[in-house]
């Protein structure tokens, strides 16, 4: 994915158990994340690229860089259509 990946500013994150919990004031709507989701949307407290974000999964977790690719494409993609975070072209 070539861009730059933003989490959306309605947007509340809460760590709770190594969880996290996410809530969309603008969508009105809220949802729970797993470690690996929380990792990439706290690293999206800034505008990343991918890279930065598989980099982001590579250091919190003891993966393979292929598992840490497809896990943040997955994510990313499932943020994207949940309106969570978008991706603004390069």
């Amino acid at each position: 994915m070539k861009g730059t990946f933003h989490r959306h500013t309605d947007l509340r994150l809460t760590e709770l158990a190594g969880e996290g919990v996410v809530l969309h004031l603008g969508e009105r709507r809220y949802f729970t994340v797993n470690e690996t989701g929380l990792t990439i949307l706290n690293a999206l407290a800034e505008p990343r690229t991918f890279d930065e974000l598989v980099a982001a999964v590579l250091d919190e977790f003891e993966v393979t860089p292929e598992m840490a690719r497809e896990t943040t494409n997955a994510f990313l993609q499932q943020c994207i259509d949940a309106n969570v975070v978008s991706l603004a072209a390069a």
